[in-house]
């Protein structure tokens, strides 16, 4: 068998410029959106911050891609890669797949971020739902059901927000219709959603 000739790689070419538009309008993305968010994040990051040191916790809640964000999320805060910085108790509701499929057999995949909620959340908590599109159906259930046992509500979603908008004390909606573009976003947005929290809380600006 004869063997296929490696074609070179052309510098310059097509992909190449492919690659650098995309880099491109993923930091355009992202400059647009802290640009018009950065208050409502400073706001955010201090109330999550003042309900932690009240003894409140964290649940994170997303479906596919938004549920990788979910764990991202709750490891961030649950083991810090900053040394010395405080560990702060988080959970993703992701996580378990046993529970979710024994709600979601049992009952209705819509309610497996509301009924876990319903027993381990309290009042002052905060639930913090991820969706690409702001349409997810759990999350929205999640989140409504978050408002009603008295936790404070986050949203980061795309688009225009979607049903999302009506649930969160603080939605944070990035305004693209590419789905790479809105969790490249989100990656950014939680990285620093964590590092605000630490600093709001008394840690030293060091990142």
């Amino acid at each position: 068998r004869g063997v296929l000739p490696v074609r070179p790689v052309r510098r310059g070419g097509p992909m190449r410029e492919a690659i650098l538009r995309k880099v491109r309008e993923s930091a355009d993305t992202k400059l647009r959106f802290f640009e018009e968010n950065a208050e409502m994040l400073e706001r955010c990051a201090r109330d999550a911050a003042a309900r932690f040191q009240s003894g409140a916790r964290l649940f994170v809640m997303g479906n596919g891609g938004s549920a990788c964000d979910a764990q991202h999320m709750a490891v961030e805060f649950q083991h810090p890669i900053v040394e010395k910085r405080k560990a702060l108790p988080a959970m993703a509701l992701t996580a378990d797949s046993a529970t979710l499929t024994a709600i979601g057999n049992d009952s209705d995949f819509s309610r497996v971020f509301a009924e876990q909620l319903d027993i381990m959340s309290r009042s002052g908590d905060i639930a913090l739902g991820i969706s690409t599109s702001g349409a997810s159906t759990n999350v929205h259930r999640g989140l409504k059901r978050a408002r009603e046992l008295g936790l404070m509500t986050i949203g980061f979603s795309g688009r225009d927000g979607g049903r999302m908008n009506e649930v969160c004390d603080y939605s944070f909606v990035v305004k693209s219709w590419s789905i790479h573009r809105i969790q490249e976003t989100h990656t950014t947005l939680l990285h620093l959603f964590w590092d605000l929290v630490q600093v709001a809380g008394g840690e030293d600006d060091v990142l």
